[in-house]
């Protein structure tokens, strides 16, 4: 992370009554950083957006967002960030282009920049044909894609995008991907991401955090993470079909080998970690077994989330 980051907290912490929504999070997000947050329904997500937006105060901890104090500072703060929730609210009664005027008004864009501002973004998500339409009478990810450009009409410094995909086609979808790595990579815009879609998180996130119950499990690179916690990484291993059966038999006897398939002439197997490569094809070779490719499948983010849910779940069982 380069200079001062976007969003510090320090044991932060929310609880409703007997609830602790958020528990003692202690996260740094870098400016420009795409910072993908992580966790079932009920973790603590949407929480702590309104914490780091001042909607919310908290019961403990420090928090700073753009060298703010959100509880003291939150007007001043909200005018620049931008917020796309997973249930966007819209007036229904206005059209798109009224919605978006009002908005723009409400965050004191420039009066010359603010219809220029609108064309721009309405073009940009194709909304443009139907801008003049009342909003009641869109498609969900119509709503979500208008939602999406009010977000961004005051072009804020860090925005929080709740599911920004969510409802949209395999197209839009992609064309809200490239925006956000275009709003990080050239124009230095930090976007803070939740998000359940955990392919998307691993291609578009420098970072992630992963939240369970309000508690922070583990925050790093997704290749960081996949080294620490994928513990279901696999290998698989082309094998000359005379030797196969041979080869099946020595990982068989292999300990931490599991999961062993064949297909198309391809053996795959659980516990071929990337240190324990050159262990394996050393002792099939030593074996007789004849190896034409070795081809490690890197731990998925989704690799990573189910390992993290998965030791709190036994974690929890033997409490």
């Amino acid at each position: 992370m380069n200079g001062t980051p976007a969003i510090i907290t320090r044991s932060l912490t929310r609880r409703f009554g007997e609830l602790t929504a958020v528990d003692n999070l202690a996260i740094e997000v870098g400016q420009g950083e795409i910072f993908g947050f992580l966790g079932h329904n009920g973790a603590g997500k949407t929480t702590t957006i309104r914490l780091l937006n001042g909607v919310l105060e908290p019961s403990g901890g420090s928090i700073q967002v753009l060298g703010l104090d959100p509880m003291h500072q939150g007007p001043q703060l909200r005018r620049r960030t931008g917020v796309l929730t997973e249930n966007p609210s819209l007036d229904e009664r206005m059209t798109a282009r009224e919605n978006l005027t009002f908005y723009a008004n409400l965050y004191d864009v420039p009066v010359d920049r603010v219809k220029p501002r609108i064309e721009e973004l309405l073009e940009t998500f194709e909304l443009q044909e139907r801008a003049d339409e009342k909003v009641g009478g869109y498609s969900k990810g119509m709503k979500q894609r208008l939602a999406l450009v009010r977000s961004l009409i005051h072009e804020p410094e860090l925005i929080f995008l709740d599911e920004p995909t969510s409802g949209l086609d395999p197209i839009a979808s992609k064309g809200v991907r490239d925006l956000i790595r275009h709003m990080s990579q050239e124009e230095g815009r930090t976007i803070f991401l939740c998000t359940h879609n955990l392919v998307e998180a691993q291609r578009l996130c420098t970072r992630v955090a992963v939240l369970e119950h309000g508690k922070l499990l583990a925050i790093g690179t997704p290749g960081e993470l996949g080294e620490r916690f994928g513990h279901r990484q696999r290998l698989e291993v082309e094998i000359d079909p005379a030797t196969r059966a041979l080869a099946l038999e020595k990982l068989n006897q292999m300990e931490g080998i599991y999961e062993i398939a064949e297909e198309n002439g391809v053996v795959s197997f659980g516990g071929g970690a990337h240190a324990r490569v050159p262990e394996i094809v050393a002792s099939l070779v030593a074996a007789g077994v004849r190896i034409h490719r070795v081809t490690p499948q890197e731990p998925s983010l989704e690799d990573v989330y189910f390992a993290l849910h998965g030791e709190q779940t036994e974690m929890e069982a033997v409490r």
